[in-house]
Formats: structure tokens, C-alpha cells, sequence
């Protein structure tokens, strides 16, 4: 089970998306699993389906250039729905946009 979780962890899924297929398709090679697509925008219950999102990369960089966000090094950087940014803009602009624990340093 420890193995499978070390597998499954790093993938970046969402409820739609090529993470959460591709997490799908690593459970069907322990236990037989159907799967069904459903479009975007199908209506389930009192829900709607939403659109796909998928994501390759996003960091952000302080003022020497370091990358001190990195979604590659930990995909819970970037939180899913995220829309992309490429931007320079001030710290104090940059928190209202991010959630973090205060207490911890940024």
C-alpha cells in the first residue's frame, strides 16, 4: 500500500484531467476498475461537470531569480483551478493572491 501512495502522491490531480486519469489507469493495475467519460458541462444530480484542468509548470521567483515556489518540487504549490500568470509584481501584491500560513515566513 506504501508503494502505491508513493506512486499515486506525486501526480497533480484534480476531479477532471490527465492526473486523475492517469492515476485511474496506476489503481487498475492492483484492482479491475471501470471508468466512464463524462463531457464537460454534463449535468449530474445538482452538479455540473466542470472543464478539464491540467497543468506542466508554474514557480515564482523572488527578485534575485530563485525559484522559491516550484510546482515541479511539490504540485500542492499551485492550487488546482489556478488560472496562469506571468506577471512581476510586488510582494505585498503577490500575498493577496496566495494562501499561506501567516505565521510561517515567506
Amino acid at each position: 500500500m506504501y508503494k502505491l501512495a508513493t506512486e499515486l502522491y506525486p501526480i497533480c490531480r484534480s476531479i477532471t484531467g490527465d492526473g486523475f486519469r492517469h492515476s485511474l489507469e496506476i489503481i487498475r493495475n492492483h484492482i479491475p476498475i471501470t471508468t466512464h467519460e463524462v463531457p464537460t458541462g454534463t449535468r449530474v444530480f445538482d452538479w455540473i461537470v466542470p472543464k478539464e484542468w491540467n497543468i506542466s509548470d508554474a514557480w515564482i521567483k523572488n527578485d534575485r531569480g530563485v525559484k522559491v515556489v516550484d510546482f515541479k518540487s511539490c504540485n500542492l504549490h499551485v492550487v488546482s483551478y489556478s488560472v496562469p500568470v506571468q506577471a512581476r509584481i510586488p510582494l505585498s501584491e503577490l500575498k493577496k493572491h496566495l494562501h499561506y500560513l501567516p505565521e510561517s515566513p515567506i
